[in-house]
């Protein structure tokens, strides 16, 4: 069963750690010096936060296979939504080794599609990490995958004044 998966980028490692952990009634399962990461079961979220990229906001949206034959799944289906396709195979990020691929949606934020083969203990083994983008940007010579956005959503501090949503 696929996991899904956001990456957010944050100021605040610790405070951002202590109000997930709250939020999600949980611990995350990795910490790091600069990340951060919960694999929830209810619901089924891969939630990642790192100090890493630009300003706070989502980094990227995706899903984490639980198989290879659930990625080649995946895989089709970015093939299918008819948006260019990046194919990193076999690469290292987030403390992983994994297999991935990325497809940018119309609004331009980035869909990353892997299965996790093991951790390692370093973020990335295959080049030297960036503060440019918190899940290994994509090798100079292949074509760039637009990140997503930071979205400000405004909250009221008394909560939603509407009844919806």
């Amino acid at each position: 069963m696929k996991r899904f998966h956001v990456h957010l980028h944050v100021q605040d490692l610790n405070a951002s750690i202590a109000f997930y952990s709250r939020l999600f009634a949980a611990q995350p399962a990795r910490v790091e010096g600069d990340y951060a990461k919960w694999m929830l079961d209810d619901p089924r979220i891969n939630f990642a936060i790192s100090t890493r990229g630009h300003a706070p906001g989502i980094d990227h949206l995706g899903f984490q296979a639980d198989s290879a034959e659930e990625l080649a799944e995946l895989r089709a289906r970015a093939e299918a939504a008819d948006a260019p396709l990046l194919d990193e195979g076999a690469t290292t990020c987030c403390y992983a080794r994994s297999d991935k691929h990325w497809v940018t949606d119309p609004q331009g934020i980035a869909w990353e599609h892997y299965h996790t083969l093991g951790d390692i203990p370093v973020f990335s083994e295959a080049r030297a990490a960036t503060a440019e983008s918190a899940c290994c940007a994509p090798k100079a010579e292949a074509a760039p995958v637009a990140r997503g956005k930071p979205i400000g959503i405004p909250v009221a501090a008394a909560g939603p004044k509407s009844s919806c949503c």
